[in-house]
Formats: structure tokens, sequence, C-alpha cells
């Protein structure tokens, strides 16, 4: 029974924040290495971080996603682009209070360790991978099917089965199943253009942050360029007829593109892993993340306002909605630019991505979760070497064979994770400054989330979107279809999760007298992940179930907090 109980506190042993920052000034160049000989170069500043943000979240989003979500709610899209803003605003501030805390490399993984213990730092870590590594798939596949459009444009045709990922081709192309060659019976298809994009976005992150920094910027200012002018250029074409009605399909049509806009935002946390290379993290990486997110914000609803005021919201349901608003007004020659700017747009995100993941496993490597090997730094360039390049394998290979829609909900669903528990790390944190608030000896952090006292605004906001919700029967009966059997009700099992954990978030919110933004922002990512449905938890709860057998056969007995 004593076994049983040590190792059940060993799950839940904490790295304090003291102690990583003690480990820290201890070695000022050489930040949490136990013993590593190299330490990770100071090369970024507060436009840097800015510029990786937008990098990360003004991506493939704003080319491909905003047309179907306008489509599907017409002009009031732009709302809801405030909408999730202000969602992700919260995880933000959230997120950049952490950083002003504990400038570590890690992210999410570094601050569950300081806040939740061992196993859920563990758990964040693997989580981050759906959103980093796994999600970059989906982008490389992503660039490599606008880098074909780009070169259909000048009339060159690579070979579909070179271009196309062997389970897409499967499920969504049977033409080109039956078509393509076989090699030992099988169709030959894999897709060189997603493979050969990550080989060289990962030479660049392996070779140096100035490099990779270097190149992110340039790239930023060429896509926010062209955006833009894309915004100059169709302002003189907008027709406020077009705005009417305004949201022609309802609030629902409105909530269809959620998931569109909520992945157009990803990212921004992604710059919280490179805290070891600002050269003033606790400053910048707030400003940076929260620059980043105001910028992007600006230019979606600036987009999404021209866009449904040049065309009708009906024309948008097309892959190239851009270029073809463009032509619809006579305007051929953005076409080109716009596809030229999709492919420089969707090699940013992957970009910020890539330099994510390693840091994330150096982290985990440093704690002795992971081999050592993996927090290996490169004598020269300074970088996570091996871990780089496992990255690079991890995202090249599959990005040949893998259909992007089987790991675009399983990457969103990832990063909601890891929104809710930080967002939940604050809350906790915020409560451990109230007792210690007359303790001179601890020194505050150089950036906190504003605190608003929800005891009553949480509880009523609740009550009233309950009210309001349920007021209407055809609410009732989507949301307790039980009348129409087990296959139909369970996909609103998360949905009864989410209105169980607001109702027992309010009680704690006015019994804890809980800020009120870090509370919002636990609950609106709680939120969207009740809308991805009980097939993607399902596949989520696998992953996680495989990370949690991978700790406790090595990390458990490895980890230096033994």
């Amino acid at each position: 029974m004593q076994i049983v109980t040590m190792n059940w506190h060993h799950l839940f042993r904490k790295k304090p924040i003291d102690t990583i920052l003690k480990e820290a000034n201890q070695h000022p160049d050489l930040i949490e290495s136990h013993g590593n000989a190299e330490s990770l170069k100071r090369d970024l500043g507060v436009k840097d971080l800015t510029a990786l943000g937008i990098a990360a979240v003004v991506g493939a989003g704003i080319f491909s996603t905003i047309g179907k979500a306008c489509f599907d709610g017409g002009p009031a899209v732009s709302l809801l682009f405030v909408g999730i803003a202000i969602a992700c605003g919260f995880s933000a501030l959230c997120y950049a209070e952490f950083a002003s805390r504990i400038p570590i490399a890690g992210s999410a993984y570094t601050y569950s360790y300081a806040v939740f213990g061992e196993l859920i730092a563990w758990v964040i870590g693997w989580d981050l991978l759906l959103e980093y590594a796994i999600g970059n798939v989906t982008v490389a596949i992503s660039w490599s099917g606008n880098f074909t459009n780009f070169l259909h444009g000048f009339g060159i045709e690579l070979p579909r089965y070179l271009t196309t990922s062997f389970l897409e081709a499967k499920h969504n192309i049977p033409e080109l199943w039956a078509a393509a060659p076989k090699l030992f019976g099988i169709p030959f298809i894999i897709n060189i253009p997603a493979f050969v994009i990550n080989i060289f976005i990962t030479y660049l992150v392996y070779v140096g942050i100035k490099e990779s920094k270097n190149f992110a910027n340039g790239m930023v200012l060429f896509k926010v360029g062209v955006i833009l002018v894309v915004i100059a250029i169709g302002i003189f074409y907008v027709v406020p007829g077009n705005w009417t009605p305004f949201a022609p399909n309802g609030v629902s049509g409105v909530l269809k593109g959620v998931s569109a806009v909520f992945f157009a935002y990803i990212g921004f946390d992604a710059i919280s892993t490179t805290a070891e290379e600002c050269k003033n993290p606790q400053r910048d990486l707030p400003r940076g993340m929260i620059y980043a997110l105001l910028i992007s914000t600006v230019l979606y609803i600036a987009v999404a306002l021209v866009l449904t005021g040049m065309v009708h919201y009906t024309h948008l349901n097309t892959e190239a909605f851009l270029a073809t608003a463009f032509k619809d007004i006579g305007l051929d020659w953005i076409g080109g630019l716009i596809a030229f700017s999709a492919l420089i747009a969707t090699a940013s995100v992957m970009l910020v991505f890539q330099i994510g993941q390693p840091r994330i496993w150096m982290s985990m490597s440093r704690d002795g979760l992971l081999p050592e090997k993996f927090s290996t730094i490169h004598p020269k360039y300074k970088t996570p070497t091996f871990a780089t390049i496992v990255t690079g394998l991890l995202v090249g290979i599959p990005s040949l064979f893998l259909d992007a829609a089987l790991v675009t909900d399983m990457c969103s669903i990832g990063t909601l994770f890891a929104f809710i528990l930080v967002c939940g790390g604050v809350i906790i944190l915020q409560d451990k400054d109230k007792k210690q608030e007359n303790n001179v000896l601890i020194s505050s952090p150089k950036f906190k989330t504003p605190y608003i006292n929800g005891q009553y605004i949480l509880p009523i906001l609740v009550a009233i979107g309950l009210i309001l919700f349920f007021k209407y029967p055809d609410n009732v009966q989507s949301t307790f279809p039980f009348d129409k059997g087990y296959d139909e009700w369970k996909h609103q099992i998360p949905f009864w999760i989410f209105i169980i954990v607001a109702i027992v978030m309010s009680v704690q919110t006015f019994i804890h007298k809980w800020s009120i933004i870090p509370v919002l922002g636990f609950l609106s990512c709680s939120y969207l992940v009740s809308t991805l449905g009980v097939v993607n938890w399902m596949r989520f709860l696998v992953w996680m179930a495989l990370g949690l057998l991978i700790y406790f056969i090595y990390g458990i007995r490895k980890s230096k907090l033994r």
C-alpha cells in the first residue's frame, strides 16, 4: 500500500517556479540545461516575436478557410472573427502571464509542470505533438495543393500520383487510385511536394533561429503586403448591397464557421516555445503574442468584409475564393499573386510550428521524461539538432501518405486542450498570489493577466446563456435527442459535459472570486472542444492512452524529480 501511495504522489510531483527560475539564475547562459555544454542563442526581439506570431496565425486560413465560412454565415462572419479573437485573446493573456513568470522553452508543457505536476505536464507535452508536428502534416499537404495550383497557372502539370497523399486518393479520388502505377500490386501514390517543403523548412530550423527569424520576417512582410494590396484594391469594388442580408443563414449559419475560423487562429501560442532565444522574454513574449493576435484579427476582419462586399457571399464556396472574387470583377492578374502568397503563407506556418516542436521535446528531455539525445544542442547552430531531425521525419513521412482530413480535427482538439490547461493554470496561480500577496520575498511577474472579479459576472452570463439557448424547442431537441437512439445522442455527450463544466465553474468562481478573464478563456475553449464531436474525442483519448503508456514505461522512471 505504501508503494502505491508513493507512486501516486510521484505522478503529481511539481517543478516549482522558484526552482525553474533558480536554475536559470545559476546558469544565465545555460538555462535549465542539466549539464548540456551548449545553450540556445538569444536573438529574438519583440518585432521578431510579433512576426513569428503573424507567420503562424495569418497562414493558410486567410487563403483557404475564410471563403467557406463567409459562404455559410455571410458578411456576419466578420463578427465571428471578433468573437473567436476574444476567446483566443483570453488564452493569449494567460500564455503571456506564464511566459513572463516562466521564461523557459517548453510552452504549456513547462507551465503545466509547475502548476499541475508531472503527469499532466507529460500529457500536455504529448498533446502538443498534435498541434505542432501532426498539425504540420496538414499544413504540408495544404502547401502541396497550393504549389500544384500555382504551377497549373503556368501550364505546368505534375503527375497527380506524385502530388497526392496515399490515403486521400484511396478515400476521395477513386479514379486516381485506379489509374496510378502499381508497385507490388499497390498503387504508387505519394505527396512529394509536401515532403520536399518539409525538408526545406526542417533545414532552416536546423541551421539556426537567426536564419529562421530572417526568413519568417521576409515571408510575413510579403504576405501581409499582399493582403493589404487585396484590401486596398478590393475596397474600391465593394457593393454595399452585398452586405444585405448581413446574416442570411442566421446565427446557426455563422456558427458553422467556428471550426474554420478557429483553425485560422491556431499558432500564436507557438512563439512561447522560443523563450530561451528571446533577448528579454519576460517583457517581449507577452507583447509579441498580443500584438500578433491584434494585427491578425484586424487583417481577418478587413478581408472578410471586403470579400463579402466585392462579391455575393454565395460565390465564395470555392477553393480559390480570393482569386475567384477578383476574377469576377475583371482583375485576373491578382489571382497569380494570391496563388504565390498562399505558398508563402503556408510555408511560414510550417516554419513556426517546426520551431516549436523540437523545443517542447528539448524541455521534456531536460526533465528526464525523454532521452537526453532530445536536448542535444548543436555547437555551431545553437539549435536542438536531434529533436529537429526527428520532428522533420515525423512530419515528412506521414505527409507522403496521410489524408489531411484525418489530422485536422486532432490538431484542433490538441490545441484547445493546451489552451484549457494554461487558462486553468493561471486561475490556480492567481489564487496562490492572493494568499501570498503580503509576502515581500515573492516577486511579481512583469506581466499579469488583469484581475476582474467574476464572482457575479460569470454566474449571470452562464445563466443568461443557458436560458436563451434552451428557450427554443429546437435547441432542446437537438441537445437531448434521446428518441433517436444512442447513435444520435452520443454526439451530444461533449456538449453535455461542457454544460456541467460551465455550471461548476460558475459556482467555483462565485465562491473563490476568480478573475473573469482566465475563466472565460477556460470556458470558451471548452465550448469549442465540445463542438468537435465524440468521434474526435475517442481518437484523442486513444492518442492520450498511447502517450501515457510511454510515460509509465520510460518517463516516470527517468524523471529528474525522482
